[in-house]
């Protein structure tokens, strides 16, 4: 068992374990407070997999949403809050998310909301939820076609990661979820980056040990950078964007729950780390190192892969409105060397659409 803390943003620690959810069932209930049924948002599938076995762990009242990024809507939104409402939930007990990426999105952001504010607890079900989007405290749903336009900072008051929900992922979940794993790998450490070479089939394969290696260095180097920048003010944080911007832009052109955000966050490293090269940021040795783990790992590297082939000039308009933007010029998350990214905010809108048109 593995535990980490997070700052919260508030003053205090927000804490994610790794192991069986059933050797964490008492830090669950000591939040809870109580036996009474806690609110659980989650989606059928989900619940057909796990709700047995969690609802032998804890007092659980499910909530069901849609599935993946048909959850993230202002309809669903109000459809959570309205039935943790109904269950006359006080504010201090905290809601469930069981799920994936989406769920926890959701969830996180009703949270926030419900009585200005109540915990939420995290069990990701996904392998990009576990090493990543849990953790953190980023909430959000899409809306006028924009992913993750509305949203909150709520940091999650526990996570429990447990590598068991994975043995239920198919292959294409797997893979979505190993690249966030690269992308800590590229940005911040060059040697985690060899051990996913020679450990990620493992994980791919849902191996417990090699997982749970790979969830608790993620976290703790996400950790790293939130500390001190929870809501994303300093540039800190946005290095774990590498990728996210293209990727944003993917999903946009493509159609919001078409592509996985990891597959959009695959193939968006890799036209990163072409344009940090292009731009003079690194060596071409950087992006080819990055394509051969992706290779390596057979995740998505190209437009054509996700089934935008030839497309690659229609995301320069998507990217232009990434949130991440703070003047007229485009902000990007760029490559140094494996291991090493930095935060470029003055780059020319005519050199980031030049390189899209001869992407």
């Amino acid at each position: 068992m593995s535990e980490i803390f997070l700052d919260d943003g508030q003053g205090g620690k927000s804490r994610a374990l790794i192991g069986a959810l059933g050797d964490h069932a008492e830090d669950i209930m000591a939040l809870a407070g109580s036996d009474k049924p806690l609110p659980c948002v989650t989606d059928e599938h989900i619940w057909s997999l796990h709700g047995s076995r969690v609802a032998d762990i804890l007092p659980l009242d499910p909530i069901f949403v849609p599935r993946g990024e048909d959850a993230k809507n202002w309809a669903q939104l109000a459809s959570v809050i309205s039935a943790v409402a109904c269950q006359n939930h006080p504010r201090g007990r905290p809601i469930i998310s069981l799920g994936g990426g989406a769920v926890g999105d959701l969830a996180g952001l009703a949270a926030a909301l419900y009585r200005r504010g109540t915990p939420i607890i995290h069990i990701p079900t996904t392998l990009l939820a576990q090493v990543d989007s849990a953790v953190g405290g980023k909430t959000a749903i899409d809306a006028e076609g924009e992913k993750n336009l509305v949203g909150a900072f709520h940091a999650p008051a526990l996570v429990v990661a447990d590598p068991d929900f994975l043995t239920t992922l198919d292959a294409r979940q797997m893979r979505a979820g190993m690249a966030e794993i690269v992308k800590y790998g590229a940005i911040a450490d060059a040697d985690f980056f060899d051990w996913i070479g020679r450990h990620g089939r493992a994980v791919l394969a849902a191996d417990p040990n090699a997982c749970a290696e790979a969830a608790g260095r993620c976290i703790r180097m996400k950790a790293a950078a939130v500390e001190g920048d929870v809501e994303d003010r300093t540039g800190q944080r946005a290095l774990l964007n590498f990728g996210h911007t293209f990727g944003h832009a993917i999903e946009s052109i493509a159609g919001l729950g078409t592509v996985l955000h990891g597959e959009a966050v695959s193939v968006g490293m890799l036209l990163a780390a072409r344009f940090s090269a292009a731009a003079g940021r690194c060596n071409m040795e950087t992006p080819e190192q990055l394509d051969a783990l992706l290779r390596h790992l057979e995740l998505p590297s190209r437009l054509d892969h996700v089934g935008l082939g030839g497309q690659a000039p229609a995301l320069f308009e998507p990217m232009l409105k990434n949130k991440k933007n703070e003047s007229e010029n485009v902000t990007l998350i760029l490559l140094e060397r494996i291991g090493k990214a930095v935060r470029v905010t003055d780059m020319p809108r005519r050199q980031l659409r030049d390189f899209l048109s001869a992407a």
